[in-house]
C-alpha cells in the first residue's frame, strides 16, 4: 500500500496508519526505505471482520505504547546529560524498555503482544507474521523485510547501551549516546509506520491465528 493510497484502508476498515516522521534527528539510516515492499488496496470484495479490525488496532495501539517509551528514554537520558539522573537509571530504564524484552525475531512484537488480544498468551510457538505469509503469499517480500528491519532495531538498541557504557568512562562525551539515541528513534517511528501501513489491512482481513 503506498502512501497515497492510505485512504482506502481508513475509509474501509476505520484504521488509520501513523504517518512516518516528518523530521529526522539523525543524519544516518540503517534502513533502505526506497525499496521497501508495498502491496495494492484489495479487490472491492474483500471483507474485513470485526474481530480483525479489533486485532489490527490492538497492534497499532501497542505501537502507540512503544512510541511513548521512545520519548520516555529519551527525557531519561537527556535528564543524564543535564546530570539531574545517573547512568545507572537510564540503563535501567533501557532494560525495561518493552521492544528491548520482546524478541525482534520474525513476528517479535506480533507473538508477545497481538496474540494478547485472544487471551493465548502461553502459545509461545505461535507467531502471526508466518500466518499471514502463509496464508497471503503475496505477503512475504513484507514480511521479510520487516524482519531485517527488527533485527536492526535490536542492533541499535544494543548500540544505545554500548553508548551508555562508554559515558560512564567518558563523562562529558555525550555524543554517542546521543547519535544512538537519534537513530533508534528515527528507525523506530518509521518502522513502525511502515509496519501499520502494510499490516493494518492484512490483520483486519484474516485475524490471527
Amino acid at each position: 500500500m503506498s502512501d497515497t493510497d492510505e485512504f482506502w484502508l481508513t475509509r474501509r476498515t476505520g484504521l488509520t496508519p501513523t504517518a512516518p516522521p516528518a523530521e529526522r534527528l539523525s543524519d544516518r539510516t540503517v534502513l533502505d526505505e526506497p525499496t521497501r515492499p508495498t502491496l495494492p488496496e484489495p479487490d472491492a470484495s474483500v471483507a474485513f471482520s470485526r474481530e480483525g479490525i479489533a486485532a489490527a488496532q490492538h497492534f497499532k495501539d501497542m505501537h502507540d505504547m512503544y512510541r511513548r517509551e521512545m520519548c520516555q528514554v529519551r527525557e531519561s537520558l537527556r535528564q543524564v546529560e543535564e546530570g539531574v539522573r545517573s547512568i545507572g537509571d537510564a540503563r535501567d530504564d533501557l532494560n525495561r524498555m518493552s521492544i528491548r524484552a520482546n524478541d525482534w525475531a520474525l513476528g517479535g512484537i506480533c507473538q508477545r503482544q497481538c496474540l494478547s488480544l485472544t487471551g493465548h498468551h502461553t502459545m509461545e510457538t505461535t507467531v502471526n507474521f508466518p500466518f499471514l505469509a502463509a496464508t497471503d503469499p503475496d505477503l512475504v517480500p513484507v514480511v521479510e523485510r520487516l524482519d531485517q528491519e527488527h533485527l536492526a532495531i535490536h542492533g541499535l538498541i544494543e548500540d544505545i547501551d554500548r553508548a551508555l557504557i562508554h559515558l560512564v568512562t567518558h563523562p562529558a562525551d555525550f555524543a554517542p549516546l546521543r547519535e544512538a539515541l537519534d537513530l533508534l528513534s528515527d528507525t523506530l517511528l518509521s518502522h513502525f509506520a511502515y509496519e501499520e501501513r502494510e499490516l493494518l489491512a492484512p490483520f483486519a482481513r484474516y485475524g490471527l491465528q
